[in-house]
C-alpha cells in the first residue's frame, strides 16, 4: 500500500476558508483513511491529516471535537483546524491537530525496567474509561499508534481513525490486537473489545517482533505468556482481558495498581532482607552480646595486668632513686 499523497518539503498548504497557511516538513505516516504530515504553522509545528476521503475526515474531526468536550481527557490530539487545500488536481480536505512528539510505546519501553509496562497501561486504562463512559470505544489500539511524551511522562496516541461509537461494528482494527482475528469474540464497539487490546499491547512488549497465529484462541495465547517470564506476573490480568471478564477499564487497571502495589511489596521485603543478611556480619565483627562480655573480660584482664607492671616498675624507679641519693649523702 502506498501514500496517495507525495508532497516536497516546503510546500504551502492554504486552507480555502480560513485562510492559514501550513508549510510541509516530513511526511509522519499513512493509512486507508490519509496521510498525516509534519507541519510548520503560526502556532509551531502541527500534525496535517489530508484525506481524499471526505467523509472520513468528517468522522474523524467529529471525534477529536467530542473529545474536547471530555474534561480531564488526553489520549488523543487536540484538533486546531479543519479546511480545504484547492490544487491544480482539485480539492482535498483536510484537518490540523496538535503534533505529539515522542518514541512510540514498544523504542520507549526497550531501555526501560519492566515496572513501566504497569505504569503506563494503569495510564492507558485512566483515559479509556473516560472514553468509554462517553459513548465511545478506541478500537484501532496498537504500539506504533501510542507516543510517550513529557515530562511529566504520558501516553498519547495519534490516531483515532478507528475510534467507533459503543454499540456500532469497529471501522479499523489491526489483525493482531483484535478478538475477532483471535477467535475470542466479535468485532463489535464495547469497552471490552479495548481491553483485548491493551492485553496484547501488553504481550507484544514482550515480543516485540510479535509473532504468528497457529491454532489461535486462548490456548496459544497462555502459551506465549507462560513463556515469558515477565509476563508471568500478569497472566491472570491478560486471561481476564483476553477473555472478556472485566467490565470496564477501571476494574482491570485496579487489579494492575494491586498488581504494582504487591510488586513493591516484595521489593521491600527484598531489600529489608537484604538489610536483616548484612546484620549477622556485623554481629560477627563482635557485636554479639556473648562475644562483646568475653571481649570486656579480656580487656578487663589486660588492663588489670598492665597496672601490675605499672606498680613494680614505679616501685623499681623509686627504689633507684632512694639509692641514688643515700649513695649521695654518704659521699
Amino acid at each position: 500500500m502506498k501514500s496517495p499523497f507525495k508532497i516536497n518539503r516546503g510546500t504551502i498548504i492554504k486552507g480555502k476558508w480560513h485562510r492559514k497557511d501550513y508549510t510541509i516538513i516530513k511526511e509522519l505516516g499513512f493509512g486507508a483513511n490519509g496521510t498525516v504530515f509534519l507541519a510548520d504553522s503560526a502556532l509551531g509545528k502541527v500534525a496535517l491529516k489530508l484525506s481524499d476521503n471526505g467523509m472520513s475526515i468528517i468522522s474523524e474531526v467529529n471525534v477529536l471535537k467530542s473529545f474536547a468536550k471530555v474534561q480531564g481527557y488526553s489520549l488523543g490530539p487536540s484538533l486546531i483546524d479543519v479546511d480545504d487545500w484547492v490544487t491544480t488536481s482539485g480539492t482535498v480536505s483536510f484537518y490540523v491537530m496538535e503534533y505529539i512528539n515522542g518514541p512510540d510505546l514498544l523504542t520507549y519501553i526497550e531501555n526501560k525496567d519492566s515496572s513501566w509496562v504497569n505504569v503506563l497501561m494503569i495510564q492507558l486504562l485512566k483515559d479509556l474509561q473516560v472514553l468509554h463512559d462517553n459513548n465511545w470505544v478506541f478500537g484501532d489500539l496498537k504500539p506504533e499508534n501510542l507516543i510517550i511524551n513529557g515530562p511529566p511522562t504520558r501516553i498519547r496516541c495519534i490516531d483515532v481513525g478507528g475510534t467507533t461509537i459503543i454499540g456500532r461494528a469497529i471501522k479499523e482494527f489491526t489483525e493482531f490486537y483484535d478478538r475477532g482475528y483471535w477467535g475470542l469474540g466479535s468485532r463489535k464497539a464495547e469497552p471490552s473489545y479495548d481491553l483485548f487490546a491493551v492485553a496484547m499491547i501488553m504481550i507484544n512488549i514482550f515480543y516485540p517482533k510479535r509473532f504468528n497465529k497457529l491454532e489461535g484462541g486462548l490456548k496459544q495465547l497462555q502459551m506465549m505468556i507462560q513463556k515469558k517470564r515477565e509476563l508471568l506476573p500478569y497472566e491472570q490480568v491478560l486471561t481476564k482481558a483476553l477473555t472478556g471478564r472485566y467490565g470496564s477499564a477501571n476494574e482491570m487497571r485496579g487489579e494492575l495498581i494491586k498488581l504494582s502495589s504487591g510488586q513493591e511489596a516484595r521489593t521491600n521485603t527484598r531489600t529489608s532482607n537484604s538489610g536483616k543478611t548484612k546484620a549477622p556480619s556485623i554481629k560477627n565483627r563482635g557485636a554479639s552480646p556473648k562475644r562483646a562480655q568475653a571481649q570486656q573480660k579480656k580487656m578487663a584482664k589486660k588492663k588489670k595486668r598492665t597496672g601490675y607492671l605499672e606498680s613494680i616498675l614505679l616501685i623499681v624507679v623509686i627504689s633507684l632513686l632512694y639509692i641514688v641519693y643515700i649513695y649521695g649523702q654518704l659521699t
